[in-house]
């Protein structure tokens, strides 16, 4: 006959020994967890910086939206075979700002110009097919901005910024 020793058998202590060092660990997880989770940005940090997706399929030819990506207005226009064809007369030379319209669209995609809607004078907000080339005008200050965002008159001294973009499908684009 055998007998079992103490040691094929757990014993009380061996379970308070297990039961102590995972209590150990799960309190030294809670202790660490907030001072990592601390070190992360927050999410309004993110969302600020992080790249947005726009659907073009609801936008009419010759309607534009605005769309806010890290705080500044965003405006995407679906311009017209005539808007494209006014804006690619122009000769660049005579432009304050000298820029053609192929430089401010992405190849094949023309008649989508996307701009930060912030004039370059004073910072104020344009309005969207205002002024004497039913681009963007500018109310506060008359600064006069062509159907590629070119600046035609007035007192600021260069095109609406082209923000960093790119077309994920024909359909949509990434800012950002």
């Amino acid at each position: 006959m055998t007998t079992a020793s103490s040691a094929d058998h757990p014993t009380r202590r061996d379970f308070l020994f297990v039961a102590t060092g995972a209590v150990a660990a799960v309190g030294a997880a809670a202790t660490v967890w907030p001072l990592v989770s601390q070190m992360n940005p927050d999410a309004s940090t993110i969302a600020a910086g992080a790249p947005i997706e726009v659907d073009l399929t609801p936008i009419a030819e010759g309607q534009d939206i605005k769309v806010f990506w890290r705080g500044k207005p965003i405006y995407i226009s679906h311009r017209t075979k005539k808007q494209i064809e006014e804006a690619r007369k122009v000769a660049v030379s005579s432009l304050p700002d000298p820029q053609s319209d192929e430089q401010r669209v992405k190849p094949g995609h023309d008649q989508w110009l996307v701009v930060v809607g912030i004039c370059t004078h004073l910072g104020c907000i344009p309005i969207a097919h205002e002024g004497a080339y039913d681009g963007f005008f500018c109310p506060c200050h008359g600064s006069v901005y062509d159907t590629s965002g070119r600046i035609r008159q007035g007192p600021a001294p260069a095109n609406l910024p082209i923000p960093p973009y790119s077309f994920v499908s024909d359909t949509k684009i990434q800012i950002g």
